[in-house]
């Protein structure tokens, strides 16, 4: 396969993720691209349907995969009944719900819907593979990479490369989108104060905080991620 499309890069870049680095007692990584083959085909069929181009995008930036989107699908802030409904493609076996994915896909059918959205923005995480604890039980939960300051130094050259991969896909380095207002954004401006990713760095409330303490104003929300994301228009991809 050559890289030539923006598809193409993404792909190969999914293949070849792999996390070697030391990891914290209990902490695990949740790898979907090497964990269950169905998911490769999966992830080919949508981003040929929806990044078949030299286009360039604006990135937005989430935490790292969680156990019923990404870490499922491979898809960042997708799970299989969007993928499915909203895509029309479907991972066999597989059936996961996950809140933030009800919140994008929502805002995405306001922004225009999946084509007009995909065609102008490219989601991503500052971890693009997530990691896991043990709960009461052995009960498997999501673990954010900024819960440990073990995890974050083990992580940081991981997301530094990982981050420089992706905007040689063809993104737009003005600005970068970081979904969290919080720790995720502090980290990632932490991050692109050595690498300079972007010259600046957006932060919109991440999905999953709107819909778990903020569902009454999930509207107005909505609203404020389009207006954020129709203030910058995609141009003609060139590197500084």
């Amino acid at each position: 396969m050559t890289n030539n499309t923006f598809a193409e890069k993404i792909i190969s870049f999914c293949r070849e993720l792999d996390f070697v680095g030391k990891l914290p007692p209990g902490i695990k990584i949740m790898n979907p691209f090497r964990n269950n083959p169905e998911v490769i085909p999966a992830i080919i069929q949508f981003y040929d349907r929806y990044y078949s181009d030299n286009n360039s995008r604006h990135m937005i930036i989430g935490i790292n995969p969680g156990r019923f989107g990404a870490g499922v699908t491979g898809i960042p802030f997708t799970d299989t009944i969007r993928l499915k409904e909203k895509c029309g493609i479907e991972i066999p076996g597989l059936r996961s719900f996950e809140t933030s994915s009800v919140f994008v896909y929502e805002m995405i059918d306001r922004y225009g819907g999946p084509e007009q959205f995909y065609n102008n923005f490219y989601i991503t995480s500052v971890s693009p593979l997530g990691f896991t604890s043990t709960g009461k039980g052995g009960k498997e939960l999501n673990y954010n990479y900024y819960d440990s300051k073990e995890l974050i130094e083990s992580i940081m050259g991981f997301a530094g490369e990982s981050l420089w991969k992706q905007i040689g896909f063809g993104i737009e380095r003005n600005v970068g989108f970081c979904l969290g207002t919080g720790k995720n954004f502090r980290f990632l401006s932490q991050l692109n104060n050595i690498h300079r990713f972007f010259d600046r760095i957006e932060p919109l409330e991440h999905p999953r905080y709107i819909m778990q303490y903020r569902s009454k104003s999930k509207e107005s929300y909505i609203e404020n991620y389009i207006k954020s994301l129709r203030s910058v228009k995609p141009g003609d991809f060139s590197s500084r």
